[in-house]
């Protein structure tokens, strides 16, 4: 007998781990034929949204960016992708960043086709442009070391600019790879396991993790990892970046 009642997920103030066997669906207007699984926002305290919708046949997402960029991530299958006037068919690995002010439309994709969306309000920076929208896809040999530590690499998935105030990462742990220390700072993260399990240590807690689990880190929530298990594990995620740091 299955026990309903027990589950990986936790949620404390300042981080939560969300695995996926306690999903509850939701409803997003323009979004249909498909299921949304709202993973963060801004009612457990964080100041950014994450989801994973999943696409049945004939889905299809459809909007305009207001005052919140998206980052669309194709985390398995493929979908046709229409940003500002710009066509293009999108496979696992493969992003969109969809600036503020801009249409989009996703649409005919396999059945089963995830996709993870990472949501932050845009702050504008005197004398820089609004960045635009911008392709990409997951490239390991684009990936240097990390700290000098060949069993960590990291992508950087949007340019290192001014003008972008959020960051998004690829990071990829290798069978021994942990972080070297214990990082304590004002960003804020919401990422996604895309491979792989690993302990993540958060605020003095440890939780084992694996593909597919979510987790949202508070600023200043102390963090660490380490990959566990007989294939690497690689994670995405979101961070805020290149504003000032406090409103005083």
């Amino acid at each position: 007998m299955e026990i309903s009642a027990l589950t990986r997920s936790v949620v404390k103030h300042n981080h939560a781990i969300i695995a996926p066997d306690g999903y509850i669906n939701s409803n997003v207007p323009g979004w249909t034929n498909c299921t949304v699984n709202v993973i963060i926002n801004e009612q457990m305290g964080a100041h950014l949204a994450q989801t994973i919708i999943t696409l049945r046949e004939g889905g299809e997402l459809q909007g305009q960016t207001q005052a919140s960029q998206i980052f669309f991530y194709v985390v398995e299958g493929q979908v046709q992708a229409s940003i500002d006037g710009q066509d293009k068919t999108l496979a696992a690995g493969q992003y969109v960043y969809v600036p503020v002010g801009k249409s989009y439309l996703f649409q005919n994709p396999e059945e089963g086709t995830q996709l993870l969306t990472f949501h932050k309000v845009y702050e504008p920076l005197a004398d820089h442009e609004t960045p635009g929208v911008l392709f990409g896809e997951r490239d390991l040999s684009k990936a240097p070391v990390y700290m000098n530590n060949d069993a960590l690499r990291i992508q950087e998935l949007l340019p290192n600019e001014l003008g972008f105030d959020m960051a998004v990462n690829i990071f990829t742990y290798d069978m021994g790879g942990h972080l070297p220390m214990v990082e304590t700072h004002i960003m804020e993260h919401g990422l996604l396991y895309l491979e792989g399990e690993a302990i993540y240590m958060l605020d003095q807690h440890w939780y084992p993790v694996k593909k597919g689990d979510s987790i949202w880190m508070a600023p200043y929530c102390q963090q660490w990892a380490t990959t566990m298990g007989k294939v690497p594990s690689v994670y995405i995620y979101y961070k805020n970046v290149n504003r000032f740091p406090t409103v005083i």
